[in-house]
Parts: C-alpha cells; structure tokens; sequence
C-alpha cells in the first residue's frame, strides 16, 4: 500500500481516538493523538498533489497543538526565555524577503502605477478598516482586540507572492506591490495603530517605527544589497531561506501560542471566527476595488490576494516589541496559519478557472 495512503488512514484513526477522549471527559488525554493527527496528515498530504501546499500549515497545527497541551517547554529552557528569539527570527527572515527581491521590484511602479496604487491603497484601508470593526464589536480584552487591528495593519507578506502564482494572477504586480507595502510599514502601520488602536491599548508610535525599521527596513536593504552582489553565486543560500523563513514563523507561532494558551482556551474559537471573517472580506473587497477601477481579471485576483493576506511574523513581532506577546500577539499568530489555507483553497479555485486574456483569437485564427 502507498505510504501516503497508509498514514492518511492512521491520521483518521488518531483523530478517531483523539475525539472520543474529548467527548468523554479526557481532553487531556488527547493531546498525542491530536498531534500524531496532523503530523500523519502532513506527510500524508505530501502524496497528493493537490493537498501538497496544505502540509506546511498542518505541520504548524500540530506545532501549535504541542504548544497548547505542552506550554512548559516553549516559554523557557535553562531560565532562557525563548520569546527573546523572535525579533532575531523576523530579522533573518526579513532578510529572506530582501535575498528573494531585486531592485527591479520597485521598478514596477512606474510599469504598473495605477495596479500598484489601487493595490497599496486599498491594502492600508480595508484591512485597518475592517481589523478596528471586528475589534470594536468583538467584546475581547482590549488587548487582544488591539491585536486584530494590528494584522490589519501589517503590510503583505511573501506568501501573497506564492499565492498569486498558483491562481494565475499578475506576479510582477504582486511583487511590487508587497515590496512597496512593507518599504511603507514603518510609516504607515504605526501611524494606523496609533489612530485605530490608541483606543485599546498605548501605542508608543516613535518606538514602533524604530521597532519596524530594525525588524523590516534594515535586514530588507542587507538582503537587496547580498543579492545585487552575489545573485547566482550562493544557491545553497537560496535554497535555504525559503526553509528557515518556514521554521522561523512555525517557531514564532508556537511560542505566542505557549505564552497565550489560557487566553487562547477562553477565546480561541471566537477569535478564529473574526479572523476567519477579517482575512475573508480582504480578499472579497480587494477583488471589488480592482473591478471597481476596471482593472484585467487578473489584476483584481492580485488584489484580492494582496489585500486578504497579511504579514504575520511582523505583526507577531511587533506585539513581541510592546511587551503584549500573549495577548496582542494572538490574533496574528492565528491569522498567518488560516490565510495559508484560505489562500491555497482560493488559488485552487482559481486556477481552473480563465482569467480572460490567456489566448487572444485574431482573424486570422492564429493566437497571440
């Protein structure tokens, strides 16, 4: 029997087991089945090609589980508190970001002007908008409600870039678009929080600027520069970033988990749910705002997915900074996980459907 096939089958069989302890009182019981559950489906995943892009995320549910029954052993180890580990994690993944960019990048604004500008605009006012809606009617602790509206605040993050590759939208747009949100960041995010969050939680502006610019501006620029310099002379570097950046968010989200966990067992549900809906209406109402400026199919699909999917590991990062890891970091830590899903889903659907200018039929018959 295939390897995958058999593990999908014992997944199933854990999380029979798993359920059944938790419907009769032994929830805690349950936790080594839960996580066998989605390590087996992770790698199970890995057998069909259209459950493929799912195992990253599934590796991080099993991850996040761990975390959930096991708190003890991600907050600290010998007296070393493992929250100290985040910035210094964002910063090479930042890093990461700048090694996969080129200078070119920025050079789509004068390509694409209007596609970059509806698309940067329409990033930093739908999805702060919505953030500070959720937030205002969630009932949350203020500082877990500041942390819904900080992820709307965040700029993109490289995984819209992937994203918009599978759903056959505009990736040099995309691209530009993500590298101008986040050059834009330490701006604009602390200028948002301050004015949408002030209400929840103190917001030291001058001190989340500097923050940002240590996190993003700075390991970005060290990036760019490396690959201007060395662009094609060090593979193993290329190969590896996109891995470490992986297990640098998954470690981030664990460690937000362990330190957030009562929170989390209070609320985590209601808080998936306003996630869910925030990360929903992004892509919904980026779509809109490209058809609503007659822009291509895919221009509205890049969007879409520009606007929907957010920076989590900077907004975990940010939360980190303020000294509110536990609580405003919560919502980002859900966020990063559940967009990956709903953006896959999305750029499934997608990919099987025409954008409109795949072929252009002349007189002549022949295609352009």
């Amino acid at each position: 029997m295939n390897i995958y096939k058999l593990l999908s089958g014992v997944a199933v069989l854990l999380l029979l087991i798993a359920l059944i302890l938790s419907f009769t009182g032994n929830i805690h019981q349950a936790g080594p089945f839960f996580i066998g559950f989605f390590l087996c489906m992770a790698i199970g995943f890995r057998g069909f090609d259209k459950l493929k892009g799912f195992t990253y995320t599934t590796v991080i549910f099993s991850a996040v589980t761990t975390a959930l029954y096991y708190p003890q052993y991600f907050q600290t180890v010998n007296g070393f508190k493992l929250a100290t580990l985040i910035t210094p994690l964002i910063q090479v993944i930042m890093f990461g970001m700048g090694t996969s960019m080129s200078f070119g990048d920025f050079v789509g604004v004068v390509k694409m002007p209007k596609g970059v500008f509806i698309g940067v605009v329409s990033h930093f006012m739908i999805m702060p908008t919505i953030g500070y809606t959720l937030a205002s009617i969630s009932g949350f602790p203020p500082e877990i409600a500041a942390g819904i509206i900080l992820i709307g605040c965040s700029p993109n993050g490289m995984a819209s870039n992937v994203i918009s590759y599978l759903a056959k939208a505009n990736l040099a747009l995309s691209i530009t678009i993500t590298a101008i949100s986040t050059m834009l960041a330490p701006i604009i995010t602390p200028l948002l929080m301050s004015f949408l969050a002030g209400a929840f939680v103190d917001i030291d502006t001058w001190k989340m600027m500097k923050d940002i610019i240590y996190m993003v501006i700075i390991p970005i620029g060290a990036g760019l520069i490396f690959n201007k310099l060395f662009s094609g002379k060090a593979k193993w570097l290329d190969d590896a970033m996109p891995l470490v950046s992986m297990a640098g968010i998954a470690f981030i989200i664990v460690i937000i988990t362990a330190a957030g966990r009562d929170s989390l067992l209070t609320i985590g549900p209601a808080l998936l749910l306003l996630v869910l809906i925030h990360n929903l209406s992004g892509y919904t109402l980026g779509y809109w705002s490209g058809r609503l400026f007659k822009m291509s199919e895919r221009d509205c699909r890049t969007i879409a997915i520009e606007v929907g999917m957010q920076n989590g590991g900077l907004a975990s990062g940010i939360a980190k900074e303020m000294g509110k890891m536990a609580t405003v970091g919560l919502a980002p830590a859900i966020f990063g996980p559940l967009m990956n899903i709903t953006g896959s889903i999305l750029a499934s659907w997608w990919q099987g459907k025409p954008t409109g200018d795949e072929e252009v039929y002349v007189e002549t018959g022949r295609a352009h």
